[in-house]
């Protein structure tokens, strides 16, 4: 092949991003220097921390840059090799997404087995994803065997891992929200012990009735109402990992909620924003017990494929949407 499709950013978006935001860009297949690969990426991620890196803001990443390919994770194979200890046909995983043929330096892949698990779970229960949920629950949070656990937007990605992942770790209790019926009944086959739709009423009173003794744990994905919720529902000393706030990620206005965080101080709770790049540690960890449980049918996961390069923007939006039940992502 000598055509690359990759995906740039054509603007800025104000507000909710469109399809104008983007362009399907036609360019050479690159070719290696030193210590460089060639991959042909089989499947490319789409997130929800994406979102704040098109705006023009400084954060823990830097923006996307105009009139550039976007970047985020794909696995893929390689194709031509100018680095010591690759070679072509091996499979990698890195950072380089949204583009058919990816230049990728050697120091920033990794190797995966593509005997261990489809090609696709290391974007999601075996990659960034499911160490998210695992490092977020069980490191940031603390919890501990015999607690109630509330999971936000848990038919996601992450949040159906931390709902599983509570239960394996002995967890009393664990209640997740999601955005529809059939997303509710699905949280309820993974193992959710209560799960409601947050379009049916007010947050508050629906976790009020699914977590009646309150809640020890919060994993949040979704910010605003929800956390507003859960700092009322959680019982001394509860701890709250942050993991996203995806309900204000496109709004032009300050969130009104929380508006209970005096609560903090009485019920002496603790609140702590988290980034899975900081826990990489745990990796090895997370990926021989999750493998495990894999291995013996003690944990599901969902998919949400989009075919396609020219297709990821589309399959962006629609995450963005809560359209997708599970890990959002483009088959190339």
């Amino acid at each position: 092949m000598s055509t690359n499709r990759e995906i740039h950013l054509a603007s800025r978006p104000q507000g909710w991003p469109t399809a104008d935001n983007f362009r399907l860009v036609e360019t050479e297949v690159p070719t290696p220097g030193p210590g460089q690969l060639v991959v042909r990426n089989r499947f490319i991620s789409v997130d929800p921390y994406m979102r704040g890196r098109m705006n023009d803001v400084k954060s823990y990443l830097p923006p996307f840059a105009l009139d550039a390919p976007l970047d985020g994770g794909a696995v893929g194979e390689v194709m031509t090799s100018e680095a010591d200890g690759f070679a072509p046909g091996d499979t990698v995983l890195h950072g380089l997404g949204w583009r058919e043929y990816a230049l990728v330096d050697a120091k920033a892949a990794r190797q995966v087995d593509p005997n261990l698990a489809p090609l696709s779970a290391y974007l999601g229960v075996l990659g960034m994803t499911g160490l998210t949920a695992y490092a977020g629950l069980l490191d940031v949070a603390a919890m501990k065997p015999g607690e109630t656990v509330f999971v936000s937007g848990a038919a996601g990605a992450v949040g159906s891992m931390v709902g599983q992942i509570a239960k394996l770790r002995g967890a009393a209790r664990v209640v997740g929200s999601a955005g529809s019926p059939g997303k509710v009944e699905r949280l309820r086959s993974l193992g959710f012990d209560a799960a409601f739709d947050y379009h049916d009423g007010p947050v508050r009173d629906a976790l009020r009735t699914a977590a009646p003794d309150g809640v020890d744990v919060y994993f949040d994905n979704v910010g605003g109402e929800h956390l507003e919720a859960a700092i009322g529902a959680m019982n001394p000393h509860g701890r709250a990992a942050i993991c996203g706030m995806i309900a204000q990620y496109n709004a032009t206005e300050p969130p009104a909620a929380p508006r209970n965080l005096a609560l903090l101080i009485g019920k002496r709770l603790t609140l702590r924003g988290f980034l899975v790049g900081d826990h990489g540690h745990l990796r090895e960890q997370f990926v021989q017990e999750t493998a495990g449980w894999l291995r013996a049918g003690k944990i599901a996961y969902d998919e949400t494929v989009v075919n396609g390069i020219e297709h990821a923007p589309a399959a962006f939006l629609g995450m963005l949407r809560g359209e997708n039940l599970g890990k959002m992502l483009v088959r190339l």
